[in-house]
Formats: C-alpha cells, structure tokens, sequence
C-alpha cells in the first residue's frame, strides 16, 4: 500500500512543478522512480531503464490532457505536428532501441547531461529567431527524428527541444507551446512501444507490474495524481514568485545531476 502513496506524491510534486514552471515530468519522475525503485529493491542493471520507460509512459496521458487544453485555445498548428510527427516517432522508436542496449551508468550520465543543461536553461529565457526555412522537409525532419530520440533517451515529451525550435523558426511561443505539447504524444507513444517491445528482449525479472521497462503500479500511481495537481500549480502562478522558483529549482537540478554523475 505505501507504494501506492509514494507513486501518487511523486505525481503530485510533479504535476504541481510542471504547472508552475512550466516543466517536463521527466525531471521529476525519472530521479524520483530512481530512488523508488532502488528502495523496492529492482534490479540495480535496470533501474534507469524502468524509470525512462515509466516517465515515457507517464507522457502518454499528460500530453494528450495538454495538447486537448491548448486545441481549445487555438494554440496548436496541427500542420506543423503533421510535419513534426514522423521524424518524432521514427527518433523516438529508435531511441528506445538505443536506451535498452546502453548499459545502465551511460544511460544514467545521458541523463545526468541532460538535467544539467534544463539546469543552465533556467537562467535563460530568450531564444533567437532564425529563419522560417526550419520548417521545411529536410531541415524538419533532420531536426524531429534527432529530438525524437534525444527525448527517448532521457524520458521526457519533447518540449524542451521542440519549444525553442518553433521560436527560432519565427512561431510565437503560445503557438509552439500547444504544438509541442501534441508531439508529446508522438514522442512518448513511440517510445513507449520501443520500451515494451525491445525490454522484453532482456534478461530481467519480471512483476506483476512489468511489461519490459514499464511499471504499471508506477505509472497509475503517478498520473492518478499528476494531471489534478498540474492545474492547482497553474493556479499558484498568479501567487507565487516564478522566476525566483525556477532559480532555486535550477540548483535541485544542478544536485541531482551532479549525483547522477557521481
């Protein structure tokens, strides 16, 4: 039973981040499930493997929720995700693939990179314009299947390499906002077939909870309570200090990286 409650608080941290600061839950729930799953006792070879799957998982649900709340508000260019999605989800897959045939400490310092630079993000909010020409096919696709992958490997939805790129691409950041939040489900749809299909191919041992790096109790925990909590962190926006909190949380992430890397 303590599990349940566990996965449900890691839900609501991390709806309640994601809300207010506009944050992937990959950041959250892949150190979260780390520690969780270490302390459930998994397999040590496999535990930055489960929590990537999971994350990607988790994705799945919240992505579809945001993309539905940005398509009311008419923030989503669905001509774009049509050109974005194939790219994503031939990236996505693939970077699955790679995820389950790296071993556990590489795939733990790609992730530790990652955290990292989100870290040094915070500090900088402006991203240049460049040319609409990144729309184009060639330069679109280039770009979706490298951030397809990039985002399979670290657990996130994607919108922290979408986002700055339809703004350097000349689109207003309301609108590349509600288009990255519906590749999200691309992204983590993709990834999460690869996390099954290719996880099954290794030699863990499995759970009720398990179908190859997914762990179902995990994940129902973690959005029974993370799409509720999300929109109560939205609220405290108009309430709390935004840019003050991203700071602070910056030097989390900077920990947690540097534990990563330790």
């Amino acid at each position: 039973m303590i599990e349940w409650f566990v996965f449900a608080l890691i839900g609501a941290f991390t709806g309640i981040f994601a809300g207010l600061l506009g944050l992937g839950g990959g950041l959250i729930i892949v150190p979260a499930l780390l520690f969780v799953f270490n302390w459930q006792g998994l397999p040590e070879l496999y535990l930055i493997h489960m929590a990537i799957g999971t994350s990607l998982m988790t994705i799945t649900i919240t992505s579809l929720s945001s993309s539905y709340a940005h398509h009311q508000d008419h923030h989503v260019d669905w001509l774009l995700v049509k050109r974005l999605a194939p790219g994503l989800v031939i990236g996505s897959f693939a970077g699955a693939f790679v995820a389950t045939i790296l071993s556990s400490s590489l795939l733990q310092q790609c992730f530790a990179v990652y955290v990292l630079l989100m870290a040094i993000s915070m500090w900088w909010s402006v991203v240049p314009t460049v040319d609409t020409s990144l729309l184009n096919r060639a330069p679109i696709f280039g770009f979706s299947t490298l951030a397809g992958c990039i985002s399979a490997l670290v657990g996130i939805g994607g919108g922290s390499l979408v986002v700055p790129y339809l703004v350097m691409a000349k689109q207003s950041i309301r609108r590349a906002i509600g288009t990255s939040a519906a590749c999200g489900f691309a992204i983590s749809i993709a990834a999460v077939i690869g996390f099954m299909v290719f996880g099954q191919t290794q030699e863990i041992p499995k759970t009720v909870w398990q179908t190859g790096f997914i762990h179902w109790q995990a994940f129902l925990g973690i959005i029974a309570t993370s799409t509720l909590f999300s929109f109560w962190g939205a609220k405290l926006v108009k309430h709390l200090p935004v840019n003050i909190l991203k700071r602070l949380f910056s030097f989390i992430l900077l920990v947690i990286a540097i534990y990563l890397f330790s």
